[in-house]
């Protein structure tokens, strides 16, 4: 049996790849870290086929450890006795709960299959959004951003999780680069927001990205 790590997309139901969907209604229990890609989840399978796992909002590595190896506990039977599917909203490898998971299981559960189903990534969702081409021998890094920080370095650049967004862009413009904020991409249409002024989006939230470019 098969642990399936799927990507759900930005958070719009219709944007689940069509592989996503067959495999999520196929398992026997899907897994979710949050309140948002349960959502997603429930439009495709019941509501007694989904399983919530608890995942501290902290950087304690002691209490995140913690969390990770009390979900992969509790996964690792279900996967082992039956096709099981952990979600998660963008891409399982991109800045995703399912990586810290993952590692957990081949650790501490390594006879467990495991098979991630890509999604469509935050990444991919904002450029698409920005009209940004991200093109050969266009430099482009990702960053994270949490708590005011402002990665410099490449003249382009895609900030995840912008929790201060106006610390962040006095950084950033310091540094001579034009930022643009989005938020809550492809998720609810009167959440979604893409603005380049940073007190619009000045109350943190963890799904708020900014694309910088000088």
């Amino acid at each position: 049996m098969t642990l399936y790590g799927i990507g759900l997309g930005p958070g719009a139901a219709d944007l689940l790849t069509v592989r996503g969907k067959r495999v999520l209604e196929s398992v026997a229990v899907v897994y979710s870290p949050g309140r948002l890609s349960r959502r997603v989840a429930a439009e495709y399978v019941p509501e007694s086929t989904l399983s919530d796992l608890e995942f501290p909002m902290t950087t304690d590595p002691e209490k995140l450890r913690t969390a990770w190896s009390a979900a992969a506990d509790e996964v690792a039977p279900r996967a082992r006795a039956d096709d099981a599917a952990f979600v998660t909203l963008g891409d399982p490898c991109i800045y995703s709960t399912f990586g810290h998971l993952r590692r957990t299981l081949e650790s501490d559960h390594p006879d467990v299959e495991i098979e991630i189903v890509p999604g469509v990534s935050s990444v991919t969702a904002f450029a698409s959004m920005l009209g940004v081409d991200i093109d050969a021998g266009g430099e482009l890094a990702l960053r994270e951003a949490t708590d005011g920080a402002a990665p410099v370095g490449p003249d382009r650049l895609i900030l995840f999780k912008v929790t201060d967004a106006p610390t962040t862009h006095e950084k950033l413009t310091e540094a001579g680069y034009d930022v643009t904020f989005g938020r809550r991409l492809f998720m609810d249409a009167d959440e979604t927001l893409i603005t380049d002024d940073p007190d619009a989006v000045a109350d943190r939230d963890y799904y708020t990205l900014a694309y910088a470019e000088r």
